[in-house]
């Protein structure tokens, strides 16, 4: 039975803590324009408030509806540019393309299929030259790899360590 993290954010606030270590250290030297960003999995939003103070523009998407109520009361009570939607990963699929897809320990909830399923579906949302963040398990990098290395479009490994896989994508293949 999969775990209620619904239930969790419904009881605790900053129920996961501080943002990702990696993904701090990943933003930490940018320097640059507000770039889009979407958080596939944010609950609430321990990645997308460091990103939105940042002056980051982050839509977080969540299958928690407390999750998500927490992330858009922080993002108002601070004035962050972030927007939140309760959907299903599985089913759903994103406005236009990013500078940036997280997917922060989101995938290893899914099963094999849907999880590669999600993955690939979300790569032609990637911007020419964008980034995809994934933290997840280790043992599932070699399938996110395969999905990327079998996806039209190439990519470039800006880290790929301890269930980290950070690619950057170095053409521009239309959306699916």
């Amino acid at each position: 039975m999969p775990y209620n993290y619904d239930a969790l954010y419904a009881e605790t606030p900053n129920a996961l803590g501080a943002p990702t270590q990696a993904i701090v250290d990943f933003f930490a030297g940018y320097v640059g324009p507000s770039l889009r960003i979407l958080d596939i999995g944010c609950g609430q939003g321990r990645d997308a408030v460091f990103l939105g103070k940042l002056g980051h523009s982050v839509t977080g998407v969540d299958l928690s509806p407390h999750g998500i109520a927490d992330l858009i009361a922080t993002a108002e009570a601070e004035d962050l540019p972030i927007t939140g939607i309760v959907a299903d990963i599985t089913a759903f699929t994103p406005d236009g393309v990013f500078d940036v897809i997280l997917i922060d320990r989101t995938l290893h909830m899914l099963d094999r299929p849907p999880r590669l399923e999600v993955l690939q579906r979300l790569l032609g949302h990637v911007a020419a030259e964008g980034q995809l963040l994934i933290a997840d398990e280790a043992s599932n990098i070699a399938d996110f790899v395969a999905v990327c290395e079998a996806d039209r479009s190439t990519w470039a490994t800006l880290l790929q360590k301890n269930g980290y896989l950070f690619l950057q994508k170095q053409d521009a293949a239309p959306l699916a």
